[in-house]
Parts: C-alpha cells; structure tokens; sequence
C-alpha cells in the first residue's frame, strides 16, 4: 500500500476485510461456513488473495461477543499474533493489525510493530482505533473516555509511534496527559520508511481530523454509492490543507451471483436470518459511542455489519467498485460471504472486467 506523501493516484487497491473472528461479517446465522474464523482458513484464504494479486488484508480486533445465537465477533484471533503468522506464511501481500489504543502502551505497540514488519519485510501496516465498546472495555476494567478525548489521545499515540520508528533510539521524548516518554526507542525500527502505513476506521468529525492530521489511510463507512465521493472528498480536502496526502477505503459486502436477482435473493436470505439480539447488541453501542452510524438501519448492520452493499451480477459489481473509485475511493476491504471460494471467484470472474475497465493491472 502507498505512503502518504505519494501525490500521484495508484490503481485500485483490493483487499480483504478478514474473517479473523467469528460470523464476520454479517449478524445473521445465515453463512456458509461458520467455521471461517479459524487460523488454518485465514491462512488459506490470505494465500488465495495473495496469488489474486490483491494488495492487503484488514482484520477487527475483538475481546468480546455481542451475545444472540451467533455471539457475533465473539470468537476471534488476536491481530498482532494473527498477522505475525501471516506475514511469516506470504511474500507480496500487506497485512494490518489492529490496536485499541487504550489496550496497549505505545511503546509496546511501536515494538511489536517494528518487529512485525521485520518480519514481513516491509509489509506491515497498523490500524489505530480510539475505542469505543463499554462492553469490552468493562471486563478490563478500562473506562471509556469522551469521543473527543479519545481521539485526542489517539493523536497522541501516533505521534508517539512515529517518534519512535524515526528517531534514534534511546533519544525520544514525550509528554502529555497521557503518556511520559523518557529516553525512548526501539531496535530495530521498521523497514518502512519514514513508518509503517497508518490507518484510521471512522468517518465521525473527529475521526476525519485524526486522519488528516496523521494518518495514511482512512478506512470509512458510507451509506451508499452517491453518498461516497462528499464523504471522500471531504476527508482528502481536510488533509490537502495541511499538505498532506491521505487515501480512503471503503468497505462494501461483495456479492455476485450469474444474475442480479439470484444475488439479491442471497442477500435476502442473511437479513431474513438476522440474529436480533447480537444487532441490538452491536448498534447500541456503536451508536452511542461511535459517532460513525449514526443512520444505520437493523437490516444495514445485519448485512456485513454495516459494509456498503455492492450487489448484482459480476458485470454489475465490476462497474459498482469502478463508480466507487472514479468517485475517489482509493481502495476496498471487501466483506465477502464464502471468503475462501469468493477469493477464487473474484481472480476468475470480477478482476479481469476490471483490468478490461483499465483500474486494475
């Protein structure tokens, strides 16, 4: 994935919202292989996406489930383990782990990190979440803050990160309400220069400014396919005005079948299956909390937990990814349905309409 700083635009970039915990992402019982979760199909499925010659690979980080049938996102890989095995078991892919800022020290973070893209030689990325889920954070005992201070917090964190993978170690210093820094570093720094690629998920107007202050990428929600490029536009005008370069990334639930009504007679047989309980469970807090959902209906968070429906026939879908991204989406982490036999799927069928539409190489 591209840095900041890269002013000309890249090809579309395509990667995978991984299945690295349970009924990910949809919060019905509907799915084909419940079992998805497991390290042995993460593997499979990241070589997959991999020799499809797609760019990267997203995971959510979870303590907790949301209870109902399924226990949404309740069983789960933790994503600095997850990723140090993958980046260990593939050459070309980008692999993101997730941190809850409130969960890990920096320092620790910033170590983990560098070692992780030792080990991916340069293929690491890191996704920064403020951290939103009382549910969670409670059993830690971790109370939550206010959106803004959170956000605040999370500034400062990322200033802290890059401090440490840029300057010499032993001579970083920081002070803050949150964190004293005294003398710090880490050995050896990434193999990324000037750092990894840093993400942000959120489009409330604190996550936006987050992003445009410090970010690489800005991994966004949106309502609908109009609705994308004013989001987009918005977030990159922000950067451009303090000079930097910021790419977004959405991320739609991809789902094809031979015709559009075959497609959406699938999509209707995961609403029809919504596991209320886990939906109400999920949106409460992220609504009260998140400041990203705030219009989300049930059946929107059933189906993919809220990613951007892009539904049809291939062709359908082809042109749908292709409107997204001459609307200034830069990339997707697509939510599929049968992740291992989609991943295939996508390589033979959707890849080459787009090569043929000139997006894709």
């Amino acid at each position: 994935m591209s840095q900041v700083g890269t002013r000309e635009r890249s090809q579309m970039q395509l990667g995978l919202f991984m299945p690295n915990c349970s009924y990910a992402y949809s919060i019905s019982t509907y799915k084909p292989d419940p079992q998805d979760w497991t390290f042995d199909s993460n593997l499979r499925i990241a070589r997959a996406a991999e020799a499809a010659g797609f760019d990267f690979l997203f995971p959510v980080a979870k303590w907790q489930g949301y209870g109902g049938e399924t226990d949404y996102l309740g069983t789960s890989l933790e994503t600095f383990t997850w990723a140090s095995a993958l980046l260990a078991s593939t050459t070309k892919i980008n692999i993101f782990s997730t941190v809850h800022v409130p969960v890990f020290h920096p320092v620790a973070t910033a170590k983990m990190g560098a070692t992780l893209d030792q080990i991916g030689k340069g293929r690491w990325g890191l996704n920064i979440v403020s951290g939103w889920s009382e549910r969670e954070f409670g059993m830690m005992g971790i109370e939550v803050m206010p959106h803004e201070q959170r956000y605040r917090r999370s500034e400062a964190y990322i200033e802290i990160l890059k401090g440490l993978w840029t300057q010499e170690p032993g001579t970083f210093n920081y002070d803050c309400e949150w964190y004293q820094i005294t003398n710090g570093g880490v050995s050896p720094q990434p193999i990324q220069k000037p750092h990894p690629v840093i993400a942000n998920a959120g489009v409330s107007e604190d996550a936006k400014e987050l992003v445009s202050k410090t970010c690489d990428w800005a991994f966004i929600s949106v309502p609908s396919i109009s609705e994308a490029p004013a989001v987009v536009a918005d977030i990159k005008d922000r950067a451009s005005k303090l000079g930097r370069n910021v790419q977004c990334a959405c991320y739609p639930f991809v789902l094809w079948r031979d015709t559009e009504s075959e497609a959406q007679e699938e999509r209707q047989r995961i609403v029809e299956n919504i596991d209320r309980v886990a939906v109400d469970n999920w949106a409460g807090g992220l609504k009260i909390q998140s400041g990203s959902f705030d219009e989300f209906t049930a059946e929107m968070y059933a189906f993919g937990g809220g990613a951007l429906p892009v539904v049809g026939s291939k062709e359908q879908v082809a042109e749908m990814l292709k409107e997204l991204y001459d609307g200034g989406m830069d990339g997707f982490l697509m939510v599929l349905l049968d992740y291992y036999q989609d991943t295939i799927r996508f390589e033979r069928e959707i890849l080459p309409l787009l090569r043929k539409m000139g997006v894709r190489k």
